[in-house]
């Protein structure tokens, strides 16, 4: 099955959302550049981007996403899951998320995980905080800090 490619347009940028009809495999951050495929987009691609547009207009504080398989390790999955459990308008340290996952010496590698999700808003790693202010993001800094602000919150 080839992935299809919709894309959702933001005051930061295009944000694409890839994948097929078994889940939607990966989400585009607007440094990416994403272009949209000809077509008609999966029911999980197009039920993706509509929760995006909702998110992006305040409108929706969590998603409801066929998520398709990726490749990943143990570690990465559990670090994934550990963010899917974090609020809307919450953040959490790299520290705390190696914590909930009984990893409590692996917040450099929480970081690293984060860097490889490739589900970014959908499973919130921009809600992920170092314990000194904002931390990384794969979208850069501009848009974590928009993204955090749109759910209010303030670094």
């Amino acid at each position: 099955m080839a992935n299809f490619t919709a894309t959702v347009d933001s005051p930061v940028g295009r944000f694409g959302v890839r994948g097929t009809e078994a889940g939607v495999t990966e989400i585009l951050l607007p440094p990416d550049r994403p272009r949209p495929s000809a077509g008609r987009a999966p029911a999980p691609v197009a039920a993706a981007a509509r929760q995006l547009v909702e998110y992006l207009a305040r409108a929706r504080t969590t998603f409801s996403v066929a998520l398709g398989e990726v490749a990943a390790t143990p570690f990465q999955r559990d670090v994934w899951a550990a963010l899917a459990e974090i609020p809307y308008g919450e953040v959490r340290t790299y520290a705390e998320v190696a914590a909930a996952i009984g990893r409590p010496m692996a917040a450099r590698a929480v970081g690293n995980a984060n860097h490889h999700n490739p589900w970014p808003v959908v499973v919130p790693c921009h809600r992920v905080v170092a314990a000194s202010g904002l931390g990384g993001y794969g979208g850069g800094d501009s848009l974590k800090r928009y993204l955090l602000a749109l759910e209010g919150v303030s670094l």
